[in-house]
This record gives structure tokens, C-alpha cells and sequence, in this order.
């Protein structure tokens, strides 16, 4: 008779499983809660303290940690003094191990929950069981995951076995789980303890789709998603209209996601090839859309909207009158949603704008051989803590048009330029390898908006005077922008020939 040896926290379609493994011959070794379930559904099961011929002590920390469990799950049935050993010792060969982990992520998921909680769901015996197991897969077939009862069923009642072929991938799979497993654990005490800068990174992902293809359609793709998911996220959002997003559908979607986070009034973005084309604020959502594909009616063709209010039916009377690729909002009027809806290939993602302040992960970048992680880019500022370094001082309508313009230049790419009012962007000039040509592209997508309320906001410092005689050329009055630069008087200087208020942030925000 063979035998399996079952122990599992999450016990969904544990009975029918082992009820299988039962009907074609196998005995059930089992602890604990597993053992009293399986008992209770009048399944005949070993004790494991028959197994071990010792008690589970230690609060059950210490049960399967023995000889006579780790001896019958290693023994390599195809070395004869493997087997000699085993019958020396009177231990029985372990054919199947049924296995799941302590509930670690859900623990440490609950608000408020103590590091004692945290360390008491760190599982030993389990972990050790399934590497052993799965070491020896030529042998013994390790299952982690109940999406595999019912192939592993299939296999044992046809062939009286799993294939190999079967038990080398779970063997594989059973791998990823520990590591994962412990990964987390890594992750979670190493945030404890207030460690930035671990000599080891360990990072685990869930698989959540696999992707029609990559940024080109001759990539392939995959998304994997934070085993801790944020909410506020467009891998968390519920998707309530069209098709599956592509793997540029994503990128662009969380840019525009992350840019709107930056605003509290009424505001829209308009989101093209990870840069905004155009964004508008408002009191009333409607307003603000006008505002939005006002700034670049163009490019805003085929882009990703973020909203930061529900869809009213006015606003989206005007959005399906062009070809949108997503909206992302906290939710959709029933009425507004049937006008949307009719467009049968937009993509409608309502995201919980409530968990907007959630705290953030830090991002990551791969790069050829590595990885790069740093903070996301979050940092509040207020126009009080900016420095005036200028004869011309700005007026209060000018300080609040640039802390508009210096939010939306912190979500262009740099090199990035900003010419705005305190209504929309009039003009984004980004991604240029200098900044004087970042700045003729925005001067020339605002056009004759320009007017005495427009400022320019810069997401780096000036090198040379060149940008602020341009814009000073061009008519703009105030400017922000970080400062630091070694010639930064002479930006200054020309601000002062020029009656130009200009003002120091103090802090940069490249973004590349």
C-alpha cells in the first residue's frame, strides 16, 4: 500500500482529493486540523504521532520535523542501501505529500497585526516536508496547490502513479512556493527591523495574466502582480468594459494613474506613450475634460484617461465623441457607463481612489544583468516652502498656477517642460536630450494661449540663461524650477532683465 502523508492550512476540496487517494490504495498519514477534518468525513488516518513514535510538543511548533517523515520522503527508491536503511529502521517510504504553508501573507495582511502574530505563522515542518518531498520527485510527488488534485487523481487512478513529467513540474512548482514563502517572510522582518538596504533582495510575484504580447508583437509578455497588491492600482482595478489591456495599455494607465494621485480638485489626464498630453482641473469634471483636450486635441487621440471624480453623463457624452483607449476613474454613472459601453473597444477601469494615500512600495527598473529600486516619487510640496530669488515677485494667482505646472512636470518625461495656467497645460515639452528644445515644443503647443497668467515649471534646473530668455520672449511671466545649477545667477540675472518672477523648489523630479 502506498502512502501519503497529508497536512494543509487552506483545506478547500481537501476531502474529494484525499477520498481519490484513498480509493486507489493509498493510507493517510495526517496532523492536527487536516486529521480531524478528514476523520470527521470518515476518512481512515494515521496520526503522525504513530508515524514519529513522539508526541507533537511545543505547541505543535515541533511534529514533523523526524526521522521517520523526512526518511521516508528522501530515500532514493533506486539505491538498494537506500531502502536497507529504511527497513533497518523500520521507516515506511512516503509516496505523496499533500502540503500548504501556515497563512503567513493573510496574517501579516490584517490591520494592526503584532510581529508575535507574524512570527508564530512562520511554518518550518512545512516547508522542510515539501523540499524533501520535492527533491525527491523521481520518487514522490509534492502537491502545493489544489488547481492540481484533480490531475494528479486523473494520473494515479489510470496509471497507479503520477508521470514523471508530472512530478518534476510539481516538484518545480513546489520550489517557486517556499521560495515565495519565504520571500515574503524576507521581505515582511527586514521592513521590522528597518532595513533599507538589504545585501539581498528578494522579491515574489503572483502571476496575473498572460499578456497578447510585449511592447512589439513579436515579444512575449507577462504580468505579474505584488503578492501584497495595492489597491490603488490598475492591477487591482475592476475592469467593467472592453477588451484585455496590452502591455503598453498598462504602462500608460498606471502613468496616468500615478499623475492624478497629484491633484484634489476635478482633474483629467491625458495620458500618450507614458507622457501627459494634456491635463485640466477644474470645479466640475466636465470642465476640467474641456480643459484637458483643450491643451492638445491632437495627441489626446487614442490616449489613456485618469479621472479623480465619478463619470458624470456630460463628461462622457464629450469623451466617446473621440477614440479613447482606457478611462480610469473611482466609478462610472449607470447612465454615463451606457454611453461609454457603446464604444465596444474602450476600456473602462474603475479603481479605488480611496486607498489613494496607501502607503507606496518602492519602484523597480530592470536593467541588462540588475535591478534598480528606488522610493516612488511622492514627495508633497507647497508653494510656501519655494524660494523667490527674483526682483519680480509672483502673484498669488501666478503660485497657484505653478504648484499646478510643477505637479504635471513631475509626470513628464525629462527633459521636462511644463507652460501652464491654474486651469490646464497650455504646452508639454518632454523627453528631449536638451532642455532649450523641450521648451520650444511646449511654447509652441500653447500658442497664443499664452497670457499673462501662464507660467513655465521646469523639472530640473536651467544650465544656461537660454530657457529663460525664451520664455521671457515668448511672454511667460513666472517660472518654478528646482535650482542648483553652478549658473544658476545668471538664470536669475536674466529673469530680473526680463520682469520675470521666478522661484526655487528646492527639489528636482526627473523622470525618465
Amino acid at each position: 500500500m502506498k502512502r501519503a502523508l497529508v497536512s494543509v492550512s487552506d483545506k478547500t476540496n481537501l476531502v474529494p482529493f484525499v477520498q481519490g487517494l484513498v480509493a486507489n490504495g493509498y493510507e493517510i498519514v495526517s496532523t492536527g486540523g487536516t486529521k480531524k477534518q478528514l476523520d470527521d468525513a470518515g476518512i481512515p488516518t494515521i496520526g503522525i504521532e504513530d508515524v514519529t513514535h513522539f508526541p507533537e510538543m511545543l505547541d505543535g511548533r515541533v511534529k514533523t520535523l523526524n526521522p521517520y517523515v523526512h526518511g521516508g520522503l528522501l530515500a532514493r527508491r533506486d539505491l538498494p542501501e537506500h531502502m536497507a536503511t529504511l527497513k533497518e529502521h523500520q521507516i515506511t517510504p512516503i509516496d505523496l505529500v499533500c502540503v500548504n504553508l501556515y497563512p503567513f501573507k493573510e496574517t501579516i495582511s490584517k490591520p494592526g497585526v503584532e510581529l508575535a502574530d507574524a512570527i508564530e505563522n512562520i511554518d518550518i515542518g512545512g516547508p522542510s516536508m515539501v523540499r524533501s518531498a520535492a527533491k525527491n520527485y523521481q520518487s514522490v510527488t509534492i502537491v502545493v496547490d489544489q488547481a492540481d488534485y484533480d490531475q494528479v487523481l486523473t494520473e494515479i487512478k489510470n496509471d497507479g502513479d503520477t508521470t514523471l513529467e508530472t512530478r518534476f513540474k510539481l516538484a518545480a512548482k513546489a520550489f517557486r512556493h517556499t521560495a515565495a514563502y519565504d520571500a515574503l517572510i524576507s521581505q515582511y522582518l527586514t521592513e521590522q527591523v528597518g532595513l533599507e538596504d538589504p545585501e539581498k533582495l528578494t522579491l515574489t510575484y503572483d502571476l496575473k495574466e498572460t499578456m497578447r504580447y510585449g511592447e512589439n508583437s513579436h515579444q512575449k509578455a507577462w504580468l505579474y502582480e505584488d503578492t501584497m497588491p495595492k489597491q490603488f492600482s490598475i492591477l487591482e482595478a475592476k475592469q467593467l468594459h472592453g477588451k484585455q489591456l496590452s502591455y503598453n495599455n498598462i504602462k500608460d494607465a498606471d502613468e496616468a494613474l500615478r499623475c492624478v494621485r497629484e491633484f484634489d480638485e476635478p482633474t483629467v489626464v491625458a495620458m500618450k506613450h507614458m507622457n501627459p498630453c494634456g491635463i485640466g482641473t477644474a470645479e466640475e469634471l466636465e470642465l476640467a475634460w474641456d480643459r484637458a483636450y483643450e491643451a492638445d486635441p491632437v495627441s489626446i487621440f487614442g490616449g489613456v484617461i485618469a479621472v479623480n471624480r465619478p463619470v458624470d453623463l456630460a463628461t462622457a457624452e464629450k469623451m466617446r465623441k473621440i477614440f479613447l483607449e482606457i478611462i480610469v476613474a473611482p466609478s462610472f454613472d449607470d447612465d454615463a457607463y451606457e454611453v461609454l459601453a457603446k464604444k465596444k473597444n474602450i476600456r473602462l477601469l474603475q479603481v479605488n481612489f480611496d486607498a489613494k494615500d496607501e502607503a507606496m512600495g518602492h519602484e523597480t527598473v530592470s536593467v541588462m544583468g540588475g535591478l534598480l529600486v528606488q522610493e516612488q516619487d511622492v514627495l508633497a510640496e507647497e508653494p510656501t516652502g519655494w524660494e523667490v530669488v527674483t526682483k519680480a515677485k509672483p502673484t498669488a494667482e501666478q503660485l497657484k498656477s505653478m504648484a499646478f505646472a510643477w505637479k504635471a512636470v513631475k509626470h513628464a518625461k525629462s527633459n521636462a517642460i511644463v507652460v501652464a495656467n491654474n486651469e490646464r497645460t497650455l504646452g508639454v515639452g518632454e523627453g528631449q536630450p536638451n532642455r532649450i528644445d523641450s521648451l520650444r515644443i511646449a511654447v509652441e503647443h500653447a500658442g497664443d494661449a499664452i497670457d499673462d497668467r501662464t507660467v513655465m515649471a521646469s523639472d530640473a534646473f536651467f544650465p544656461f540663461d537660454d530657457c529663460v530668455a525664451y520664455a521671457g520672449e515668448h511672454g511667460i511671466k513666472a517660472i518654478v524650477q528646482p535650482g542648483g545649477s553652478v549658473r544658476d545667477q545668471e538664470s536669475i540675472d536674466k529673469a530680473n532683465e526680463l520682469g520675470i518672477a521666478m522661484v526655487f523648489s528646492g527639489v528636482r523630479h526627473f523622470r525618465h
